[in-house]
């Protein structure tokens, strides 16, 4: 039974969910629904639920789970509390490096942390970044640029990591250096050296804020005035004639692969023979661990004595380098870490090496869908069965992304490796066209869904994979098909309008229009739409000749559906037009009522109640807005729902119900706040404090003011035009009830609150 309990708590929080339904008797399809996950993604579990417990089929693992009494298996998830990545490698030693880095951070505000592939570079700053959290009073933020191409990308990651919205009125940098000003943060950017390019924007991000410093980890530094460089050392080696244990586990490579080989064969010890032999192995793979975990996991299959021997061959014309631009006469063993992993490579069969090669064309993580459908046509094997050994062999690695989905990443240098297998093999093109159409079809099956209860589900699902989409873009545009191109961009318009992708979007469309007469026009209207519907951040009128050409060419086709949406659409960028906007969009109405198209008679009913509240037809806009909440009701469309709320509030204010106008803004807070949608929460903030004000309250009412207007700028973003003009009336209103020196006081107390203590203060009045 002891042994049974150790075996138990080797399962994760995940697996031992899907545990406790199985033990209810639920079938795979059944948990797969419960749990929101795919039916492959429960058998993926269910593999590694019996290899970890030691059984072969569900009836055993039931039994196993029975027999124990003290409930490990089951036990309740924690709660992560940080959003540095939790550590999943072995870290050995480093403690004169950890004492030289964080004496280095104290007295430099820009450090970057050089040195080859697989030194162990982002460990080291995840250490020491956890060990001197509290002495931010910000804390620290992790950014990984691992996954980018494309230097002009950092600064979007970087606010993606800070939780910063890209804004069309304002440089993102702009937005950026505003947002870090009044902060006092540790900035941990991991992975710079293929965006060198982007190095100054480092300087132009410390010079906008005193109390910010930036740790980088790079293979080379990014030379910027003012920047501390820390090479960061291999692991230190055995002594060249090391020939006994303890002389081996004292030297941290040593050590690290004596623990790396116990973690996949816990008998194994090395002894007075091998010590000297794993020395040698140690010496060869010049204390890289990296390089060492990978050889360790060979241990299954080689004595010492033969890894050894298999890690001795090299290929001198090898393309991979471990220095980029470095000398071409070094030595071999500075390619150690290249030969490691064609090592690993080849003890693949064929199968496990195509498989490995086609997970290359992945940018970022990958989905086990994704995988299974791109990867695996052709093969012998079953893609799960590949995919598990490829994993057991460290060459491919497991995560658990938030909201418990499980993803799959590579190693850099093992993809750069695996692409350039892909090359050779010919299958490129192939794999590239086939990536391009998932990533289509995923996006083409969220767009109808995010009108839906399921918004939250994909747009989640799109922001994991964003990196790919935008593999397949830039690919669209250079050497693939800007069919594949549009159609992806097209689906993407609402989830980059509803999740602040507002800059970036714009830009895709933009490129993709410029080719649009190479694309059957049959896809040009949703391209259209979504390119005039990001254009409206700029202004109302620029979404106009997007929105006309749409119509037109939907007409041509007999398309109602994108009739309907251009013609509603259009109504809108004539806001301030009421007489010539209602008709457009009351005639989109009806198309949407002909065809019983819920999510459309939504949107419509909105912007009817948009145009007419902008005119002061309140009673008009109440109408269409009640009428829009129960079809929202009707599709689970969480998002509309609270602008709604919001909006009706704005209504009940005009009337002079401002304790309606409160239930009506406590609602849309409170169901803002189960989506955790932070752009939403600050809104609907602004909009139940005009409540509170106008109901004698108006030092909290200044207070959440404030606090909104602070959540947006962290934000990057800004309130809709139609709202900022109630919003200003109300601030306008509230001032006059508090003299100029108690508002002032009252603001800067609620800029000072966080989001979640303002949504708290007022859900409690």
């Amino acid at each position: 039974m002891k042994g049974k309990a150790a075996s138990s708590d080797l399962l994760n929080e995940r697996e031992k969910e899907i545990l406790k339904q199985l033990s209810a008797g639920l079938s795979d399809q059944q948990i797969a629904d419960a749990l929101f996950l795919s039916l492959n993604t429960i058998k993926w579990y269910n593999r590694q639920i019996y290899s970890k417990l030691g059984v072969r089929s569900r009836t055993q693992a039931i039994t196993y789970v029975k027999s124990i009494d003290n409930g490990s298996v089951l036990s309740p998830p924690l709660i992560p509390t940080s959003n540095l990545p939790a550590p999943t490698r072995l870290f050995v030693g480093r403690n004169r490096e950890m004492v030289e880095v964080t004496r280095l951070l104290h007295t430099s505000r820009l450090l970057t942390l050089t040195g080859i592939g697989g030194t162990g570079k982002t460990q080291l700053a995840l250490r020491v970044a956890t060990e001197i959290t509290t002495s931010f009073a910000d804390g620290v933020c992790f950014c990984d640029l691992a996954p980018l191409s494309d230097h002009i990308l950092v600064a979007q990651t970087i606010a993606g990591a800070l939780g910063v919205f890209e804004h069309p009125t304002e440089p993102l940098l702009n937005t950026l250096k505003r947002v870090l000003a009044q902060r006092e943060l540790l900035l941990l950017i991991d992975n710079f050296e293929h965006v060198i390019k982007a190095a100054p924007l480092i300087s132009e991000l410390l010079t906008a804020s005193a109390h910010l410093k930036i740790l980088v980890t790079s293979r080379e530094p990014l030379r910027l005035a003012g920047e501390q460089e820390y090479c960061v050392p291999p692991l230190s080696l055995p002594p060249d004639e090391v020939s006994s244990v303890q002389g081996l586990i004292k030297s941290e490579a040593g050590l690290l692969f004596v623990r790396y080989t116990q973690m996949i064969s816990p008998r194994f010890m090395p002894n007075e023979l091998t010590a000297p032999v794993i020395g040698q192995i140690c010496t060869r793979l010049d204390g890289l661990p990296l390089a060492l975990e990978l050889a360790a996991a060979r241990c299954k299959l080689f004595t010492p004595q033969a890894l050894l021997k298999r890690l001795e061959g090299t290929r001198e014309t090898s393309p991979l380098r471990l220095l980029t631009g470095g000398p071409r006469d070094a030595p071999p063993r500075q390619r150690t870490l290249r030969d490691s992993i064609e090592w690993s490579y080849n003890l693949l069969d064929e199968n496990e090496k195509r498989l490995l090669a086609r997970l290359s064309v992945f940018r970022g993580s990958r989905s086990l869908e994704a995988i299974e459908d791109i990867c695996s046509a052709g093969l012998s094997i079953d893609v799960l069965d590949g995919l598990a050994s490829l994993v057991d062999k460290n060459l491919v690695q497991q995560k658990e992304m938030p909201g418990n989905e499980l993803r799959f990443v590579m190693l850099e240098m093992i993809q750069e490796y695996a692409r350039e297998q892909m090359h050779t093999n010919g299958e490129e093109e192939t794999i590239r066209r086939r990536h391009a159409m998932y990533f289509v079809s995923l996006a083409e099956r969220a767009e109808p869904e995010l009108r839906l209860a399921g918004y939250n589900h994909w747009s989640r699902q799109l922001e994991l994979d964003l990196e790919n989409i935008r593999a397949v873009l830039e690919w669209s545009l250079n050497d693939g098909d800007v069919t594949l191109g549009v159609r992806l961009a097209g689906a993407l318009g609402l989830f980059w309008y509803g999740n602040g992708h507002h800059v970036e979007g714009h830009r895709w469309t933009q490129q993709l229009l410029e080719r649009l007469n190479e694309v059957p026009r049959i896809y040009h209207p949703r391209l259209l739409l979504s390119a005039g519907h990001l254009a409206l951040f700029y202004n109302l009128d620029a979404g106009t000749p997007f929105f006309i050409r749409s119509l037109a060419i939907s007409r041509d086709l007999g398309d109602q559906l994108q009739i309907a949406w251009a013609l509603a659409l259009l109504g809108y960028t004539m806001l301030r037009e009421p007489h010539a906007a209602m008709p457009l969009v009351e005639e989109s109405l009806t198309l949407f009522h002909s065809m019983n198209h819920l999510p459309g008679i939504a949107q419509a009913l909105n912007i009817v109640g948009e145009i007419a509240r902008a005119s002061g037809a309140d009673e008009h806009a109440k109408r269409a807005y009640e009428e829009c909440l129960a079809a929202s009701q009707q599709t689970g469309e969480t998002r509309r729902i609270v602008f709604i709320y919001q909006n009706l509030a704005f209504i009940a204010l005009h009337e002079g119900k401002a304790e309606h106008a409160r239930d009506l803004g406590i609602q849309g807070l409170r169901l803002a706040h189960t989506t955790n949608n932070q752009l939403q929460l600050a809104q609907a903030l602004a909009t139940l404090a005009g409540a509170i004000g106008a109901l004698d309250q108006p030092r909290q009412a200044v207070r959440l003011l404030g606090a909104s207007e602070r959540a947006l700028e962290r934000l990057g973003a800004f309130h809709q035009p139609n709202d900022k003009r109630e919003i200003d009336d109300m601030i306008a209103t509230i001032r006059t009830q508090l003299d100029e020196a108690t508002f002032h006081t009252a603001w800067t107390e609620g800029r000072a609150m966080t989001l979640e203590q303002a949504i708290s203060q007022a859900l409690d009045e």
